[in-house]
């Protein structure tokens, strides 16, 4: 049970800011603010969305790209973080999981989801 009043304050927080509708199996590309000493620049993160859990101010995604020699990278992102400038969603997968964890086991063209059509929701 919440403090009316932290509800009341988060309910704010999350009406300040608009994120697009997006699920696990979509392809995102956010930028993110990163601090440099005193420079602060935007950085692209580009990957599939595994899982998104939560709710209200702390729901939080995690995204999951291949980097360098064929390294999986994951980073979780708070929704409603600060650092996020923006979020786009690329493609929308489909799948049939709220998380896809089995990607990690995955490599290569058998790690790839189908983009899911508008003709055939």
């Amino acid at each position: 049970m919440k403090n009316k009043y932290i509800a009341h304050f988060e309910k704010q927080q999350i009406a300040e800011k608009e994120i697009p509708q997006f699920r696990a199996g979509d392809t995102i590309r956010m930028s993110i603010n990163i601090k440099e000493g005193e420079k602060v620049r935007a950085q692209n993160f580009e990957g599939v969305c595994i899982a998104i859990r939560g709710e209200g101010v702390s729901r939080t995604f995690t995204v999951r790209k291949i980097g360098a020699n064929g390294v999986g990278v994951e980073r979780i992102f708070p929704i409603y973080s600060e650092s996020i400038v923006e979020i786009k969603v690329l493609r929308r997968g489909r799948v049939r999981r709220s998380k896809l964890y089995y990607l990690r086991n995955l490599k290569g063209k058998a790690a790839r989801i189908k983009e899911l059509r508008k003709d055939n929701k």
